[in-house]
């Protein structure tokens, strides 16, 4: 007798039978074997492992152990395949080599962009270069990118390749020679320990200083640029004139959301438009990424499409298809130009691309294998974007909507239906389709958004799916046909119904984005959370099978992992600002002054900023509290005299002083007293207090001695 055993009502199956033990084994086997042809998914996420590795060394390492390491990793994987060794042996090799590989690739990125990096000079000095592109405008005035020929104070081997510097007056265009009387500094270090490294992004983009303009800018007489630079100043010069011609058509607020989602160019963005963007959900439509990219080139391959297939004669005699991938690829290609190639944009495109030659190949365009393809060739050649929030995001996002269309299911088409229920029944379709795509995005994307910009939009998905018809099939077709005729004075109808589209776009942000509670602050997370939820969104992404679902908990953990005390004080750099921690606010000791930094650090703690009340006292050169208190600050550029240093002493804990002092008074002997030196070597500083004492982490420390952030 075989197959049941029977008793009574009961019915035992051989699979019951087993012990639980074997039955787990035997689940595990399956879900293992299930694998068999998504193990090469992972080998871009060791290679990014790898990269991300490299970055969080607190030293720099040589690359001749790395590149050892990467070769003996791939040859024993490679040695172990030839010799038909299993997949027990071969997948774990694989991941191992691709790890070291990502470690060897970001140390040879290093060493190939690594420029001089402007110093802190002591003076304003005299910079004169040329204008390559026009940057999105700061707090205190337009920007551009300078390719700087002559810096005073610097041989020309200390000039750094490129500096973003602040102007007054508008921006120059591209390939305008000029000579500014300017502050001279290196890129500027991260606001908190632990926080994001803007002179790492900087170094990256080979960007070696920002300089900040003290008088008009002037006409320079500058010799011939190289040929690598005229091309790409004229390249930039085109697309600010676009964006120009642009903004002439539609106005500043509809035409410099209209630019920037098609140049790139930020110059005419209303802050107020940009909160609201940000707080409803909808900011990653301003930045040039993956959707733009995906509608760009998804209008240009349909609309090539049906027009090969309305050619009946055309149509007999070509494949109409790989004919319109052929025009995606160039769409794509010319979108990446005129948007001034941004890493984000780059990344977009490599993924686009990567799809229309799939198609080309007779391959499955949207695929786990192409999205592994494309972050491969991302990290090869920009190892730096797996720090980068925009390669993080963007690539999640992209992960999680492939596997949502893997695990899609298939509508069955009616045979004959009335037209009124087929198009209620495929609207209905999109609707649900465009819901579900909006919230798996958004989850994917939320670990990300919490940990690098502690805010989460909470009618995000009402947003997004609000808009997901209006950019799709109205706005980006639209600007992409009025940027394409817009030289030859044919684009106005265009922009005119893409404006039309940004407006009611605008609409809905600012709705959204004042509807009660639409934004939720959330302090970030200790740093070891979000690889980890990284992995966990990866894992549900990969694994096929119910085994996914082991992946959640995991991709949860920069929402459900403790968040440790906020620190008691924090100092800027240089001893500029600080904010003094009661309760979940945060009193800024100098409300308007580098607002920025305080502002990054008061959103990663999760604290609300507020202005000094009465209890404190404010003179030219200082704030301190009326009664002892935590933090007396002195930010004038000279020392206080013994007299003030005394009345700062006697008035706080901590006092910190921008000037370097020679010496104490009695008054301070019980009181921690930072000056200039302390601030020289470790940046900004956090500070708890513990056990009648104060326990200190400085920025610099933490963030270690590379060729970004050389140690004073």
């Amino acid at each position: 007798m075989s197959g049941a055993v029977s008793d009574g009502a009961a019915l035992i199956t051989p699979e019951a039978a087993k012990p639980i033990r074997a039955r787990i084994i035997d689940w595990l086997a399956g879900s293992v074997s299930a694998q068999r042809d998504r193990w090469r998914l992972w080998a871009p996420v060791a290679f990014g492992g790898g990269c991300a590795v490299y970055f969080a060394l607190p030293e720099e390492p040589p690359l001749w152990p790395l590149a050892l390491f990467a070769v003996l990793a791939s040859a024993a994987w490679i040695i172990a395949r030839r010799r038909g060794a299993g997949r027990g042996l071969t997948v774990p090799l694989m991941l191992v080599a691709c790890l070291a590989l990502g470690l060897a690739a970001a140390k040879a990125r290093t060493e190939r962009v690594e420029a001089p990096i402007a110093p802190a000079l002591a003076e304003p000095t005299v910079i004169e270069g040329w204008v390559v592109d026009v940057d999105s405008p700061g707090a205190r005035g337009s920007r551009v990118v300078l390719a700087p020929v002559r810096i005073r104070g610097l041989a020309p081997e200390e000039t750094p390749l490129r500096l973003r510097a602040t102007l007054r007056g508008a921006a120059p265009a591209p390939g305008t020679p000029i000579r500014v009387f300017a502050i001279l500094n290196p890129p500027p270090p991260p606001a908190s320990p632990g926080s994001y490294d803007f002179g790492r992004n900087a170094f990256f983009l080979g960007m070696g200083g920002v300089a900040f303009g003290l008088g008009e800018t002037r006409a320079a007489t500058l010799p011939e640029p190289p040929e690598g630079l005229q091309r790409l100043m004229w390249l930039n010069g085109v697309r600010f004139d676009l964006a120009s011609r642009i903004v002439d058509r539609l106005g500043e607020r509809t035409g410099g959301i209209a630019a920037a989602m098609t140049t790139g160019h930020e110059s005419w963005l209303i802050q107020e438009d940009m909160d609201a963007m940000r707080d409803s959900g909808l900011f990653h439509i301003l930045s040039i990424s993956g959707l733009h990219m995906a509608i760009v080139g998804g209008f240009v391959f349909f609309g090539v499409r049906l027009l090969v297939a309305c050619w009946p004669w055309l149509a007999l005699r070509v494949s109409g298809k790989k004919i319109a991938a052929w025009a995606g690829l160039v769409a794509v290609g010319a979108y990446l130009l005129i948007s001034g190639g941004p890493p984000p944009a780059e990344r977009a495109a490599t993924t686009a691309a990567i799809a229309f030659l799939a198609v080309l190949l007779d391959r499955r365009a949207i695929s786990m294998n192409a999205l592994a393809v494309a972050a491969f060739v991302v990290l090869i050649f920009r190892p730096e974007s797996i720090v980068q929030p925009g390669f993080q995001m963007s690539f999640a996002a992209t992960a999680a909507l492939v596997a949502l269309a893997e695990n899609w299911p298939v509508r069955t088409r009616e045979i004959s239906a009335p037209w009124i229920i087929v198009t209620t029944q495929r609207f209905g379709a999109w609707l649900f389709a465009a819901c579900a795509a909006s919230l798996v995005a958004g989850m994917a994307t939320g670990p990300f958004a919490m940990q690098h910009f502690n805010r989460t939009a909470v009618f995000g998905l009402i947003a997004n799916v609000s808009t997901a018809p209006i950019s799709s099939f109205i706005m980006m077709p639209a600007l992409a046909l009025g940027a394409a005729l817009e030289p030859l004075g044919l684009g106005g109808p265009f922009l005119a119904v893409a404006g039309w589209g940004v407006d009611l776009m605008l609409a809905i942000g600012h709705w959204t984005a004042n509807l009660p509670g639409a934004v939720r602050t959330i302090p970030s997370a200790p740093d070891i959370a979000l690889p980890i939820a990284f992995l966990g969104v990866l894992w549900l992404c990969l694994w096929k099978g119910r085994g996914r679902w082991v992946g959640v908990p995991f991709a949860l953990a920069v929402l459900l992992w403790p968040r440790p005390p906020a620190p008691d004080l924090w100092i800027g750099d240089a001893a500029t600002t600080a904010g003094v921690r009661v309760e979940r606010t945060a009193i800024q000791l100098r409300p308007g002054v580098r607002q920025f930094p305080i502002d990054l650090w008061s959103q990663r703690r999760g604290l609300a900023l507020v202005a000094p009340d009465d209890s404190w006292i404010a003179d030219r050169f200082s704030r301190r509290p009326v009664q002892t208190g935590p933090l007396a600050l002195w930010w004038g550029t000279r020392a206080p005299d013994e007299d003030q240093l005394s009345a700062l002493c006697a008035s706080a804990e901590v006092v910190a002083v921008r000037a370097v002092l020679s010496s104490l008074p009695g008054d301070c002997d019980a009181r921690l007293v930072l000056d200039g030196a302390d601030f020289a070597r470790g940046g900004a500083v956090e500070l708890w207090r513990e056990d009648g004492g104060w326990r200190g982490v400085w920025t610099l420390e933490e963030r270690g001695d590379r060729p970004w952030s050389p140690r004073a």
